[in-house]
């Protein structure tokens, strides 16, 4: 009995013995509650693991309680066991290669959505839409883990695929190679003296890219730059910093970071030379700008450095970095707060209040405290980057949120293109017959925005039937449940213009790869026009950074 005890409880009492001390180091002033806690924990779980009717696999139940207990605090903060970090370590190694393409895992469903030019899965023939059902000798439909770990070896590692497209079974060879994704994916001039640069994440390139494309177009006669931050989720921060030092002195502030505990207190510098200190700069955000992209468009807004022009970014003002643990694991924790140089944070979701839903709350404006430029401009913290020109182009509605995260957008793509194979560079031209045809194929396919209200209707027929009050509710229920549908096809309608750009952007993708999309964005994207615009009226932009 000793010995079975012994083994089940050697780790988790260990790793508790080390939380105790580090906790007591820590927090001396907490000493006694965090003690008690984990006394009150260790009590718990050794007699449930003694006492259970079933035999208890010690190891998975510590793991779900550390990962939910987190999963109180932020989505950012996460504890990684021994094959989490070992699974890391391998996808981390120099020998690290891959796909080359955006992958998705729905329903039990492996999507291709998007294969990058010239990678392995463009090479061996998959396209967005495509389904993956096999790879090598495993049956997709019974592999329950992570399947795209089975994509992933050394360079020249061979797979044999097996795809579902449009209803067909196909095979083909894969062959490994190292993927190297860009930060800069695209740049070129806009008209005949605005340059355009597409940063679209802060990997550990992104500050050479810009720079080697920042010089490359001031060659080509750039007399003002476009640096489109739209959907960069961030990446790191010392990259963020040496972006804005290509536009500012060397030894400027550009954030600082604030913890509770002190060596987590850091301010970042420049420490580079500037490119260009006068070029006009007009830097696009949208809703899915967030951290690093938030560091440089508030650092060169606060700086009155940049224009910023858009919609209101994403709102994450949350710093984390990975700790070692012990017996190989790991937990990122968020430890800090970011500030922009004129001191505010643009955290938007306060985790320390949550709604009903245990959803964080978000700042409420009338909570925004207001801080001054260096030219005295009034910004304000608690929300993102409010841009100082903000354009509706770049909001997106609900229903067209709906219609991209649950995938009807690049659904109906799909069907289109087959339909349509031999495109080539011509731009798809979405007319209103071809918009008629996607509300059908939406109902065809019984397509559920679940929008809130819609989440709300079927809910309460869920609690209805739970009641047993459902038979006499039936016709009221379908009667709002029908109205709600009416409602969506009435913005369905009120959004057609966003929608079909949406179908236009996404189509172009399939003919066109990425490369192809940013190059009609130059010509035809509402943003961009109105940026190039702004920075051709020299007063107009100087007005704007002014007080």
């Amino acid at each position: 009995m000793f010995k079975t005890l012994k083994k089940k409880y050697v780790v988790p009492a260990l790793a508790v013995g080390i939380l105790f001390t580090g906790a007591g180091f820590t927090y001396r002033d907490d000493f006694f509650e965090i003690a008690k806690q984990i006394e009150i924990f260790t009590t718990l779980y050794k007699t449930v693991n003694t006492n259970y009717v079933d035999e208890t696999n010690p190891g998975e139940l510590m793991d779900k309680a550390i990962k939910s207990m987190l999963a109180d605090l932020d989505p950012y903060t996460n504890y990684f066991n021994e094959a989490d970090v070992a699974r890391f370590k391998i996808n981390n190694t120099g020998e690290y290669t891959g796909i080359g393409a955006l992958i998705t895992r729905k329903e039990g469903k492996l999507i291709i959505k998007e294969p990058y030019k010239d990678y392995p899965a463009d090479k061996a023939g998959l396209k967005a839409g495509d389904e993956i059902i096999q790879i090598g000798d495993v049956s997709l439909a019974d592999f329950k883990e992570d399947a795209s770990e089975l994509l992933k070896g050394s360079k020249n590692t061979k797979f044999t695929i097996k795809y579902l497209r449009q209803g067909k079974t196909l095979t083909t060879d894969l062959i490994l190679s190292e993927v190297d994704v860009k930060a800069v994916p695209y740049y070129s001039m806009v008209g005949k003296e605005t340059g355009y640069i597409v940063l679209s994440q802060f990997n550990g390139k992104a500050s050479s890219e810009t720079k080697a494309a920042l010089i490359d177009l001031k060659g080509q006669g750039a007399k003002s730059i476009v640096l489109d931050l739209r959907g960069n989720p961030g990446g790191l921060l010392n990259e963020a910093v040496n972006i804005c030092g290509l536009f500012v002195n060397q030894g400027e502030i550009i954030v600082t970071t604030k913890s509770k505990n002190d060596k987590y207190n850091n301010t970042y510098k420049t420490h580079t030379a500037p490119v260009d200190l006068d070029i006009p700069l007009a830097i696009l955000v949208d809703g899915k700008s967030a951290s690093a992209s938030e560091i440089v468009s508030g650092a060169l807004q606060d700086l009155d450095r940049a224009v910023i022009i858009g919609s209101r970014s994403f709102g994450k003002g949350l710093v984390q970095r990975p700790l070692d643990l012990t017996y190989g694991t790991q937990v990122k924790v968020t430890i800090s707060r970011y500030y922009t140089p004129s001191g505010r944070g643009i955290q938007a979701l306060d985790y320390t209040h949550k709604d009903a839903d245990g959803k964080a709350i978000r700042i409420d404006a009338k909570n925004y405290n207001a801080f001054k430029t260096r030219s005295g401009r009034t910004v304000y913290d608690g929300g993102g980057i409010l841009p100082d020109v903000e354009l509706e182009e770049s909001k997106q509605s609900a229903i067209a949120d709906a219609l991209v995260r649950k995938d009807g957008v690049f659904n109906y793509a799909t069907q289109y293109y087959y339909k349509n194979p031999n495109l080539g560079t011509t731009v798809p031209n979405i007319s209103d017959a071809d918009f008629e045809s996607f509300k059908g194929y939406l109902k065809k396919e019984n397509f559920e925005f679940d929008t809130e209200t819609e989440r709300a209707v079927k809910d309460l027929m869920v609690v209805a039937q739970k009641e047993k009050v459902d038979s006499s509710i039936k016709a009221e229920y379908q009667a709002l449940l029908a109205a709600v549908q009416k409602s969506e096809d009435k913005e369905l309608a009120a959004h057609k213009a966003e929608i079909k750009q949406l179908i236009t952007d996404e189509l172009i993708k399939r003919y066109q790869y990425k490369e192809g999309l940013y190059k009609y964005y130059t010509t035809s994207n509402a943003e961009i026009k109105k940026a190039v615009a702004l920075l051709a009226n020299n007063a107009e932009y100087k007005k704007i950074l002014k007080k």
